[in-house]
Order: C-alpha cells, then sequence, then structure tokens
C-alpha cells in the first residue's frame, strides 16, 4: 500500500464544509471523486483538520491510500483536471511513510481571520471577509489578544457540539495587525476547539470597537462561560493557512 500527502487549497464558499456528508456537497467528497478516473479505486481522504461550510484554505493537508503506485505529478494533474469546475485546486502531492497521519502528525495549525474595516462593502472580496463598518483598533485587539497565548480553559470560544475531550488547549501565538482597510488576525496552535478561532475573532472585535475594555476581554476569557464573550464570526473570514510536522 502506498501512501500520499497531499496540500489543497478550496474557496470554501460552494461548500458544506470538509468533512464528507451525506447529501451535501463537502470538500473532502468531490478530492475523494477526482482520484477515481486515474486509480480506479475508492479512497478515503483523511484531513489534517476539518473546517465548516464556507471556511476557505490555503494549504490544507491530507493523506490517502492507494494499493497501486503513481507518480505523483500524474495524480495531481488528473485530480486537477477533475476539480476544474470547482474552486478546489491540488497545490502538491508527495509520497510518504505509511506512519505519515495527516491529523495525528501535526504539530501546530495556523489559521487567519480577515476583516474589512471601512464603510463601503467589499466588492473583490464578497464572502471573503467579515464586513465591519465602525473603525477598529488593531493595536487594541492585538494586547489583548497576548493574554490568550499559553496553555489555558478555553471555554469562553469553545461552541456548543465541540468534541474534543477537554477545553484546555495551547495558543503558541495570536497577532492582530492591519494593512490598510484589511485587519489580519494570526493564529497558531497544535489544535483548537470547534468554532474557537471565530469565537476570539469575534470577541477582539469588541475590543478594537471600543465595546469593551483590555480587561472586560480577560474577564470574559476566564469566566470559561461561553455566553459571556463576543458573538462568533461569521465563516467567510476564516482561512486555513497550514499545517508543520
Amino acid at each position: 500500500m502506498n501512501r500520499y500527502k497531499i496540500t489543497v487549497e478550496y474557496d470554501g464558499l460552494p461548500f458544506h464544509g470538509w468533512q464528507r456528508q451525506d447529501g451535501f456537497d463537502t470538500v473532502q467528497q468531490r478530492l475523494e471523486e477526482s482520484i477515481f478516473p486515474i486509480a480506479q479505486a475508492h479512497v478515503t481522504m483523511h484531513g489534517s483538520g476539518r473546517t465548516d461550510a464556507g471556511v476557505h484554505a490555503l494549504g490544507q493537508v491530507a493523506h490517502f491510500d492507494l494499493a497501486n503506485d503513481f507518480e505523483c505529478f500524474r495524480l495531481q494533474e488528473c485530480m486537477n483536471a477533475h476539480l476544474v469546475e470547482v474552486p478546489i485546486a491540488v497545490l502538491s502531492i508527495e509520497k510518504v511513510n505509511a506512519d505519515f497521519n495527516a491529523r495525528f502528525s501535526a504539530l501546530e495549525r495556523s489559521y487567519v481571520y480577515k476583516i474589512l474595516n471601512r464603510r463601503s462593502k467589499p466588492a473583490i472580496e464578497a464572502n471573503r471577509v467579515w464586513h465591519i463598518i465602525q473603525d477598529l483598533d488593531e493595536s487594541k485587539m492585538h494586547a489583548a489578544a497576548q493574554h490568550l497565548v499559553g496553555n489555558h480553559d478555553f471555554s469562553s470560544f469553545r461552541a456548543a457540539g465541540c468534541q474534543s475531550k477537554s477545553p484546555i488547549k495551547t495558543l503558541d501565538r495570536i497577532s492582530v495587525r492591519r494593512c490598510t482597510d484589511l485587519i489580519i488576525i494570526e493564529v497558531a496552535a497544535r489544535s483548537f476547539l470547534y468554532h474557537q478561532v471565530r469565537n476570539m475573532a469575534g470577541s477582539l472585535c469588541l475590543v478594537g470597537g471600543n465595546k469593551w475594555t483590555e480587561q472586560d476581554f480577560v474577564e470574559a476569557f476566564l469566566s470559561k462561560n461561553r455566553t459571556l464573550a463576543g458573538q462568533t464570526a461569521p465563516p467567510c473570514g476564516l482561512y486555513f493557512v497550514g499545517v508543520k510536522y
């Protein structure tokens, strides 16, 4: 059996998330179906992490197994040819050892959340950013965000339905910066809770909009109570950036 590591980019808007689900169009299903014409075999794509409906990816990683030995370039070309009508692109394929696991071998996952902070609506970046009209102070957001770095109980940013055994996670780093009208939140950790990044973004925007002080943010975080934190930011602004192994 041959194991392959694949890196893909996709626009999450048309899909009901990464994970295959009956009756819904998903990224995992499309990738699995794109392999069949060349492999003549049904495969299971094991992703490094799941993305929700509407969430994008710049460097999602997955692995799959095939009995036959295929040239990686040939596999990639075939898959991209069968994905031409959907916004998914296979960026690379490489052979890996049998003990490689896209999910469990991961040491760090990184995400970016994008906020368009201006009065005019997005034209080019529609459905790619969270549009907020009110002025946001990115320096206040960055200062508040630093309280999240380290090993903590992130219950305040944990969505209902989260399947993680524990709310305790280690956030390696988080930053908030502005590039003209775009505010970019960058985060990295080995793993995240369900909706954790979007929930953190929603609370940080309360600080940036002067609805909360930095201390308000810290108190909401330490409360371990999801109802005391900010809203869940919409999926359109979230991007799965990549994985380190």
